[in-house]
């Protein structure tokens, strides 16, 4: 071989080589990205399909019942609840009425099957996309009150 054809060929296999390592690591990034969905969204059936995703909000009052190492709860939004299912050991902070974030996916049946659940870790810290969304959630939710009201008034002599 020529020198000029063992630089093109190593160059080719230099390029070869930084090909197939940026193709894993766009994969395994890919892989490990958990998009963050709210249970209002996952109602009107904006949640991912077949794919890991994240859903938080409120644990609501109650809901907790655990059977062995099962775990089932009701996340809410103040809007919209989704029913979760989880094995293994909750974070000590986990308790009703608190913030939440839990990873999984969703199931035919409705139920979300939880792999990781994450608790917040004090009293005024919430993740700033929970907060966005049950904040959303909120307004949607007096939206239709509010335009109520405002008709009733226009109404009125």
């Amino acid at each position: 071989m020529k020198p000029r054809q063992k630089r093109i060929a190593l160059i080719v296999g230099g390029l070869a080589s930084l090909a197939i390592a940026a193709g894993l690591a766009l994969n395994a990034l890919d892989s490990n990205i958990a998009l963050y969905v709210t249970p209002s969204e996952i109602a009107a059936g904006k949640a991912p399909q077949g794919k890991a995703f994240r859903i938080g909000g409120l644990v609501k009052e109650g809901s907790v019942k655990r059977q062995d190492m099962t775990v089932r709860f009701v996340v809410t939004d103040t809007v919209k609840e989704i029913p979760v299912a989880y094995t293994g050991i909750l974070p000590d902070l986990f308790r009703d009425g608190k913030g939440a974030v839990v990873q999984g996916r969703l199931g035919s049946d409705g139920i979300f099957a939880a792999t990781e659940v994450l608790a917040k870790h004090d009293e005024n810290y919430m993740p700033p996309e929970a907060a966005a969304a049950l904040k959303q959630a909120q307004m949607n939710q007096a939206a239709p009150d509010a335009k109520n009201a405002i008709e009733q008034a226009q109404k009125k002599p």
